[in-house]
């Protein structure tokens, strides 16, 4: 399908405006951004971004949905969210479509990122009759103690380029069930992505003329300032943000600041043991989707691979060999499993990442660039590198198909060089041995928010709660009970007798 093509069926154009409020789209005051496909570098569209005075604006009209909002009876909310998700189920193939061009997926994960969208709209709108509180007895007779969950406030959420619209949806379908309304600050690389996001909410605000402009924005911005806006509102009382560990500490250190609450999703440098007893077809399987898929650039790839040294050589010989036959190229086309780097600057910092890892004595196969591709894309050969787990490249995380292999003795050695890192995302382990896997899933084991066994460190599913914990920053998104960070508890007390005791026994008589 050609560019032109996607984004006339998303209704977008070749000029577009980055600031949305509801159903109005306006003429945004910040310079104009130029938007290029990672794949040849052709230009897609051009992006006027907001000014400081949009963000303001738009800061204030979702404050004033939120006041009519969050009295929207809960399972009315969902609605809205039920017929995003069947807008998103009709526009599934060319949002797809326009996620590979902007973002440089291969087309197979852009049409499973739109599902996950779908995935959380199901989520949510079940979700609207279940935000449940607790009841709980009191110690003073005549009184009954329960807990509510009230809608928090207007979310300003702020996504990277790697998933370019479910982690909006993560956040925005629970928050819109819970009552709060959003603002979303997209990556300026994927800013499309983002406003195709809002022509589809557009069509159902059609249908709900109840629902309040200001429910769902999107402000578009070109550098940091724009995050950083969003960061220090006070009337933004959570900030969701999804990128890099520095960028999380911008933001949490300027959302503490004035006592708000923020949600971090930051860098995973991602580790899995291979055991003896490994099941080793279905683990090199695992391995070179979670290493070499979307070209290295999700938060959960696979970066570290701890294999006992009785199957290191074998293992690494067979890796090596299948990632030598990846298929490499344009992610429009069929049988391409690795698609481009995002832009120039990521390609530069998987070179410096291999010359450090040469420079520290690891053993590099594969890497560099290959050139039988599109021009103007940045596409590399995966490269695996044999080397020691002191090598201090291997606690930091880069943005690309890197996987450094190093080795382990017992599980408990295994145990202890995974966690060595700073970072504590996504994690794994290959083993028929029951023991290993429950030692590697309880309190001594893996440190990670999320720990598999016998599969591998990417394609977390919906349901469960998403995030990780050290560096990776201690937010959840998606499922399980992580619907509680969009809202506020309130815990209730009613007497219902005619008397007044006090709790703990306290005896204050007024004479």
């Amino acid at each position: 399908m050609a560019p032109n093509e996607v984004l006339q069926k998303l209704r977008l154009s070749t000029e577009n405006s980055g600031v949305a409020v509801g159903r109005q789209w306006l003429q945004s005051g910040g310079g104009p951004l130029a938007v290029r496909s990672p794949i040849d570098g052709q230009h897609l569209a051009t992006v006027r971004s907001a000014s400081r005075e949009d963000v303001e604006s738009v800061i204030g009209r979702a404050q004033d949905a939120f006041k009519i909002w969050r009295t929207v009876p809960a399972p009315v909310r969902g609605e809205f969210v039920r017929r995003l998700g069947e807008q998103l189920r009709l526009r599934k193939a060319d949002l797809a479509a326009l996620v590979s061009l902007e973002g440089g997926k291969i087309l197979a994960e852009s049409l499973g990122e739109v599902q996950e969208m779908i995935d959380i709209c199901d989520f949510a709108v079940g979700l609207s009759r279940q935000l449940y509180g607790y009841t709980m007895p009191s110690e003073r007779p005549g009184h009954r103690m329960m807990e509510q969950w009230h809608p928090l406030g207007p979310v300003g959420v702020i996504t990277a380029f790697n998933f370019p619209v479910a982690v909006w949806a993560w956040n925005a379908m629970l928050a819109l069930v819970c009552g709060d309304t959003i603002v979303w600050k997209p990556s300026e690389k994927t800013p499309l992505c983002a406003l195709a996001c809002h022509n589809i909410a557009l069509e159902v605000l059609a249908e709900m003329a109840d629902v309040p402009d200001g429910v769902l924005s999107v402000v578009v911005g070109t550098g940091p300032q724009t995050g950083e806006q969003l960061a220090s509102s006070e009337n933004l009382p959570l900030i969701s943000a999804t990128g890099s560990v520095r960028m999380g500490r911008a933001v949490a250190q300027t959302v503490a600041k004035r006592l708000g609450r923020s949600l971090l999703e930051l860098g995973g440098n991602n580790g899995m043991i291979l055991a003896p007893s490994a099941d080793l077809e279905l683990a090199v399987r695992a391995i070179t989707f979670a290493a070499a898929g979307t070209c290295g650039q999700r938060c959960t790839t696979l970066r570290r691979l701890i294999v006992h040294h009785s199957i290191r050589k074998q293992v690494t010989e067979r890796l090596i060999g299948v990632f030598s036959r990846l298929k490499i190229g344009n992610p429009l086309d069929s049988g391409v499993l690795v698609g481009p780097l995002i832009d120039e600057n990521a390609g530069r910092a998987m070179d410096e990442a291999l010359e450090a890892a040469r420079k520290q004595g690891g053993k590099i196969h594969g890497g560099g660039r290959v050139r039988e591709v599109p021009a103007g894309g940045v596409y590399v050969r995966p490269a695996i590198v044999e080397i020691d787990h002191a090598a201090p490249i291997t606690s930091e995380e880069t943005f690309a198909p890197i996987l450094y292999v190093m080795g382990y003795e017992n599980v408990g050695q295994a145990i202890e060089l995974h966690n060595a890192v700073p970072q504590g995302l996504s994690s794994a382990i290959f083993t028929s041995d029951i023991r290993e896997a429950e030692q590697f899933l309880g309190p001594a084991g893996s440190d990670c928010g999320i720990a598999n066994v016998n599969i591998g460190t990417s394609g977390a599913e919906i349901g469960g709660a998403f995030g990780g914990e050290k560096q990776t920053g201690g937010g959840r998104e998606s499922g399980s009970d992580s619907w509680k960070a969009y809202m506020r508890r309130a815990t209730n007390t009613v007497n219902y007798s005619r008397q007044l005791p006090l709790a703990q026994g306290i005896n204050f008589e007024v004479g």
